[in-house]
């Protein structure tokens, strides 16, 4: 049987760090609060709700760093802290149009970081044959 490990497109780490995060249709603060950070995205514990689609606006400062950090971002993902390992109500921001010189940066100041402890036990990968 073939082995597939699942490969994850950025380097997230565990963070608690305070954020400023506004819908941008009405400019309404609903986060303030990083529980994860990586290269191309956070995971921001929710003071509002919001629905996956909804277009924000990101600012916070990395761990160990003094450089703001602003991008635009998309929620791609909405917890609502129904399972267990939830924190709350939270979602996921992916960011959009990060240049190159500010995502190497973002990368060295999450680089010595603990990884998030995984919120559920991975499910089994199917492989069907041919």
């Amino acid at each position: 049987m073939l082995s597939v490990e699942p490969v994850r497109r950025a380097f997230r780490r565990f963070v608690r760090i305070d954020c400023q995060v506004v819908r941008e249709h009405d400019f309404t603060l609903v986060g303030e609060l990083a529980l994860d950070l990586s290269t191309k995205g956070m995971l921001v514990r929710a003071k509002k709700r919001v629905l996956t689609g909804e277009e924000v606006i990101v600012t916070f400062r990395p761990p160990r760093s003094n450089h703001w950090f602003d991008a635009q971002g998309t929620v791609t993902r909405v917890l609502h802290g129904r399972r267990p390992g939830d924190y709350g109500l939270s979602f996921g921001i992916e960011f959009h149009d990060v240049s190159l010189e500010d995502e190497r940066l973002l990368f060295e100041q999450l680089r010595g970081l603990s990884a998030p402890e995984p919120l559920r036990t991975p499910r089994p990968l199917v492989v069907h044959a041919a």
